[in-house]
């Protein structure tokens, strides 16, 4: 009776252990197929952006400089000057980003602020660099940013229109994309930690050669660790 009972419960365990792997390989299945495309993408793009600089790899790009006139009166405000600009431009979208520089004292001020001759003569205030607005328009394909300086007559415009790579490297960075795109790539970023984890799951659960196993993950941990602490030791 007793021998029957443990076995009983030899193979409920068996038998949970064995639901635990079926389910951590189909769900292991599901989100690989979730973040196909985006890692695609993103694999791509990330090999561009990795050997750019050793194989002097340039993205496609065309850029195009303008001025362009304010109205008068000019927009007293950001949210005006975002609003006449997508107007002006003949955009379909508003401003994906807009930043403020304050007023400042220029840069040669600045660097001479522990002499006391910075105050120029007279004990006359520095000069003020005004205030500067930047509107960023478009995606990854198309980057408008206008460029305002706080009582100038007319904004500098610059366009940049980007070829396949030069779109996909922008996409990987997020570049001119709205909060939906960066919360979908949030999601592929978990589907990879959840990937990795549930791949070592399923590896320890249905493979025997444990110990060449950890030995591989062990080295690879060094290596990783090494190749990122090289630069920091120089």
């Amino acid at each position: 009776m007793a021998d029957t009972t443990i076995a009983a419960a030899a193979r409920t365990r068996v038998n949970r252990r064995l639901a635990f792997v079926r389910w951590v390989r189909r769900t292991h299945g599901w989100f690989g197929l979730w973040g196909a495309l985006l890692g695609l993408i993103f694999g791509a793009s990330g090999v561009w952006l990795n050997h750019r600089a050793v194989l002097k790899l340039q993205p496609a790009q065309t850029t195009l400089n303008a001025q362009l006139a304010l109205p008068d009166p000019r927009p007293e405000t950001q949210a005006a000057m975002a609003s006449w600009l997508q107007e002006a431009l003949k955009l379909d979208r508003p401003a994906i980003n807009v930043r403020t520089e304050r007023a400042r004292p220029v840069p040669w001020a600045e660097k001479s602020a522990g002499d006391k001759t910075a105050v120029g003569e007279g004990g006359q205030r520095p000069l003020m660099q005004p205030e500067r607005w930047n509107f960023a328009f478009g995606g990854p394909d198309r980057v408008i940013q206008v460029e305002y300086w706080a009582g100038n007559k007319s904004v500098s415009v610059r366009t940049v229109e980007n070829g396949f790579f030069a779109t996909l490297t922008n996409l990987h960075k997020g570049v001119g994309m709205p909060v939906p795109w960066i919360l979908l790539v949030d999601t592929l970023a978990g589907s990879l930690l959840f990937l990795s984890l549930s791949g070592l799951i399923l590896w320890w659960e249905t493979n025997r050669r444990r110990r060449l196993g950890i030995a591989i993950f062990g080295v690879s941990v060094m290596v990783t660790v090494g190749l990122a602490l090289w630069p920091l030791q120089s």
